[in-house]
């Protein structure tokens, strides 16, 4: 019997993928919603490092690590849709390393939309999610219609970087 070799990347490769991020003029079909001006592409890494900033108990939404990287870099905006994919990364390779064994993973659970609503793409989707911040103290309100389940007060434990 032969075995065949995967060769999809794990989670961990991916969030080591890139070396380096990159400025990039905001593309035209982009300027309308973003302005104009240069935008970053970062790397899975950086917004693991971001991540993992915050602390037990409080919360973090993707606008904010948008916001943290775009200041760090001196550019006018980063990319919402590789951070969103870099998130989402972030949460599978911390899952990963869970499933191997390792007990301190990045805390990607506390990362929520802007309105305080939880991910449903996140590993094990809202469900996961709403007890792991359950078990940090928050409290969780059902979502209405197809709407994922929401934050009740969030605000007060959105962190600033």
């Amino acid at each position: 019997m032969v075995q065949k070799l995967s060769s999809r990347k794990s989670w961990q490769e991916k969030l080591h993928n890139q070396d380096h991020s990159k400025v990039v003029e905001i593309p035209p079909r982009m300027a309308k919603r973003l302005g104009t001006g240069t935008m970053l592409i970062p790397k899975p890494l950086d917004v693991d490092a971001l991540i993992r900033k915050t602390r037990k108990g409080m919360l973090i939404t993707v606008s904010e690590i948008r916001s943290r990287l775009a200041r760090d870099n001196g550019v006018d905006t980063t990319c919402p849709l590789t951070t969103g994919i870099f998130v989402r990364i972030v949460a599978e390779a911390a899952e990963e390393e869970l499933r191997n064994g390792k007990k301190q993973v990045t805390p990607y659970w506390r990362v929520v939309r802007d309105d305080g609503r939880l991910n449903e793409k996140f590993p094990g989707g809202v469900k996961a999610q709403a007890r792991r911040l359950k078990e940090e103290g928050h409290s969780v309100s059902p979502g209405k219609g197809n709407r994922p389940p929401r934050l009740q007060d969030f605000e007060k434990s959105l962190a600033r970087l």
